[in-house]
């Protein structure tokens, strides 16, 4: 699912400019999300267990080897076949070999970041197989051919009338209609799909390590059935979503959910260990677990990206974030949007194709203090924005104006000058052509500086 990242600055200034119907609905959105998000943290020890889930993330991914294979022999146990997928092409390849096998012509999928990740779905269409959304917010996007904006809530870039056109269009519904309507009208094809569906596809919240169980959070009910009616589930999960222990389950489910919608825990948890043991028993005939790299042995082994690594993908860093609120996801180029993104990104597609994500940010720290993993988000911002400095990455504008600040910087006599020149020349035209401060101006009114420098108010004695 990667558009042109390197685009960023033309996508988000186009959103800004063109597009204020994006802002307005994704602001909204957000912001009830992260009001919800404080109040849930608010009920309880937060600290404490942001502490907590920081702590078992890190064991985990510091131990990852011994909990993988773990988990292979749990999940085998437990009658499920277990996949390795050492990137996205494998990953498709996997799930459309195991439709094939099973002569699967339909299959309901789940909302998961790691199949918009692997651009599973074009795959699956290629192969002949009818693919069918479930969650409401992907289902709208699929009727739109749209990727998601947003990690937890996909379409909340659409406003309820573009959401009641497209209904009325394509669903018969009436154009004026209530969400619950709008729902309903959706409800009647997935509910269709859900009984005629030979496969059902998921991702996966968290696999815990010590029981071989895949455990997924929802709150419509439609991972649900994805998991349960067809009789082949394939569940693709990301190689960082270990859990070592059942007791560590039963925390992340709770902090996940408060920090994702403020719920005390998601509405539906399905917990998937294997098959239906016995024929007529409830559940798949078939249960394949993939377990998918695709650049995350890449990222762990970095010095400082591999905390990136600890992301329960609850999207609380994107709603708190003043930036994305501009501009939405799209802008970004990748699934991962916002400033999960602007640091996983490098790391799963390598710096140079992630540029200039590094830089989306204002480095306010609101995405570190949502944070129920304690990702120190603007951290990675920076070093990644020092790597990009010191491969050349940056433009060479902005390069050549921080090498010639650092110079003035660094010499009295020049600074002082400086300062006195800057002192005159501030809010006049002429500052809207330095290098960087041009760009930020452009849409801004300058403000009027003091016609002294601070050295000479010092100098006379500052009253």
């Amino acid at each position: 699912m990667r558009a042109r990242i390197g685009e960023y600055t033309a996508r988000a200034t186009e959103s800004i400019r063109s597009e204020p119907g994006v802002r307005e609905s994704v602001t909204g959105a957000t912001l009830a999300f992260d009001r919800k998000r404080r109040n849930a943290y608010a009920d309880i020890d937060s600290d404490h267990w942001r502490h907590w889930a920081e702590a078992v993330k890190n064991h985990t991914l510091t131990h990852l080897d011994d909990y993988l294979t773990q988990a292979e022999e749990r999940l085998e146990a437990n009658g499920a076949h277990v996949h390795w997928a050492a990137d996205a092409a494998e990953a498709r390849d996997i799930v459309t070999t195991i439709a094939d096998d099973g002569l699967v012509a339909t299959a309901v999928k789940g909302k998961s970041m790691l199949t918009e990740e692997i651009d599973l779905n074009p795959a699956l269409e290629a192969a002949g197989i009818e693919v069918l959304e479930t969650d409401l917010g992907e289902y709208i996007l699929q009727l739109l051919d749209e990727p998601p904006s947003h990690i937890l809530g996909p379409a909340i870039h659409k406003s309820l009338q573009q959401v009641r056109d497209l209904f009325a269009d394509r669903l018969g519904s009436a154009p004026d209609g209530d969400p619950d309507t709008l729902a309903q009208a959706a409800r009647r094809v997935l509910r269709d799909a859900f009984i005629h569906a030979e496969m059902g596809i998921t991702g996966g919240n968290f696999l815990v390590a010590e029981t071989g169980t895949v455990a997924l959070i929802e709150n419509e009910g439609n991972i649900r059935l994805t998991t349960s009616l067809p009789r082949v589930h394939v569940a693709l999960v990301g190689i960082e979503k270990l859990l070592p222990r059942m007791t560590d389950l039963a925390g992340f489910l709770q902090l996940t959910a408060r920090a994702a919608t403020g719920q005390p825990i998601g509405c539906f948890v399905s917990l998937i260990q294997g098959p239906a043991s016995q024929p007529g028993d409830d559940g798949p005939e078939e249960v394949h677990v993939i377990l998918v790299d695709n650049g995350r042995t890449d990222v762990l082994a970095h010095p400082h990206a591999w905390e990136a690594l600890r992301c329960l993908r609850c999207g609380a860093c994107l709603n708190a974030c003043p930036v994305y609120r501009q501009t939405g996801g799209h802008a970004y180029g990748y699934v991962y949007s916002g400033p999960i993104g602007s640091v996983l990104d490098p790391g799963l597609l390598g710096l140079h194709e992630a540029m200039p994500l590094p830089f989306a940010s204002s480095l306010c720290g609101a995405c570190f203090d949502a944070c129920p993993v304690r990702i120190p988000i603007p951290e990675l911002l920076l070093e990644w924005r020092r790597e990009a400095q010191e491969q050349g990455l940056t433009p060479w504008k902005e390069r050549a104006a921080l090498a010639g600040l650092a110079s003035v910087a660094t010499r009295p006599g020049l600074y002082r000058l400086a300062g006195r020149i800057g002192a005159r020349l501030g809010g006049t035209g002429a500052a809207r052509a330095l290098p960087m401060l041009g760009e930020w101006a452009r849409d801004r009114a300058l403000p009027r500086p003091s016609r002294r420098t601070f050295r000479e108010l010092w100098r006379e004695g500052i009253e």
